[in-house]
């Protein structure tokens, strides 16, 4: 049955997720899913195909999931929501009978609870930004790395796929292409232009086109994005993990705090749905902090006491003596 299940995520990752126009990134952690999944079907019920697994068999392998990988709420989700979606185009393709797709009548399971995301203060924010050093070229496309990152919220994988052409100095913007293909300008912050034009500037044109190059002249990956941030933060002392994502986290927060709409948020962001962009109206400790020192109740104890200065007031009052 090795051969069935071959066939079937070849199906799935080479031509189903590519004709959806899926991210390169999405259609790995697909086939990642779906690998693990396998292994267990294959080590629990040997000669079995996919076709054959039932919805006692998928509660098996979450139970696994929960218990032996210690997997939360989050990843379970995600795990379920990939097999249901492998097995609907099993379905559409005519693989199986949409009657005998084990994931067609699946309990809904738990939501995750959602954690606020840990930001960056205003004030961590410039330690970071000025960590690299502004002498040497790799220093300065590590500053205009940084300062891309926070100054428009962009992902690292975005990031990793700008080309220098996509940037315009001129009128302070850059051309990003999100999730699904979809395109959208987004403004440049003056500090940024600032960073783009020294790093250009002492790196000058280059053959790929790429607006971040390694220094052996290639596209800067999105893992070695992650990896310059993580080492300009562990530089900086911050005292917590800063990723690409925790910049977008921090860019999008303090837009709340100056009192930016949502709905520009929403598309700076690239979100779809104003749904995704909503987290961002958490309010921090700082924030509720500033909220209860504002509340009216301050002036009105102030008042109270004010209008009676020398007011002298029982515990409660004293029992009534019965009488007869």
């Amino acid at each position: 049955m090795s051969e069935k299940w071959s066939y079937w995520l070849s199906l799935y990752l080479e031509r189903w997720c590519i004709a959806q126009g899926l991210a390169v990134q999405s259609v790995k952690a697909y086939a990642e899913t779906l690998r693990r999944f396998r292994e267990y079907a294959e080590a629990h019920w040997p000669g079995q195909g996919p076709d054959v697994l039932t919805a006692r068999d998928i509660l098996e392998y979450v139970d696994h999931l929960r218990r032996d990988r210690k997997n939360g709420d989050a990843a379970v989700n995600r795990a379920v929501t990939i097999l249901k979606n492998f097995y609907r185009a099993m379905v559409s393709t005519g693989q199986i009978e949409s009657n005998d797709n084990p994931l067609a009548h699946f309990p809904k399971l738990k939501s995750p609870s959602r954690k606020l995301p840990e930001v960056l203060t205003e004030q961590e924010t410039p330690r970071l930004l000025d960590q690299p050093p502004s002498d040497t070229i790799i220093g300065l496309r590590d500053r205009a790395l940084l300062a891309t990152l926070y100054g428009t919220g962009i992902r690292a994988s975005e990031c990793s796929g700008l080309d220098e052409k996509d940037v315009d100095l001129a009128l302070n913007t850059i051309r990003v292409k999100g999730k699904g293909g979809h395109e959208r300008v987004v403004p440049l912050n003056e500090m940024v232009v600032k960073a783009l034009r020294a790093y250009l500037d002492a790196r000058g044109p280059h053959a790929s086109g790429a607006m971040f190059v390694s220094r052996k002249g290639r596209r800067m990956s999105r893992n070695a994005i992650y990896d310059r941030v993580r080492t300009h933060a562990r530089k900086a002392r911050l005292g917590k993990k800063v990723s690409p994502h925790r910049l977008r986290h921090a860019f999008a927060t303090h837009l709340v705090r100056a009192g930016v709409n949502l709905v520009t948020i929403r598309d700076l962001l690239g979100h779809r749905q104003i749904t995704s962009t909503q987290i961002y109206l958490h309010m921090t400790a700082r924030d509720m902090r500033e909220a209860a020192d504002r509340h009216p109740i301050a002036a009105l104890v102030d008042t109270v006491k004010d209008l009676l200065p020398d007011a002298r007031y029982r515990f409660q009052k004293p029992p009534v003596a019965r009488t007869g």
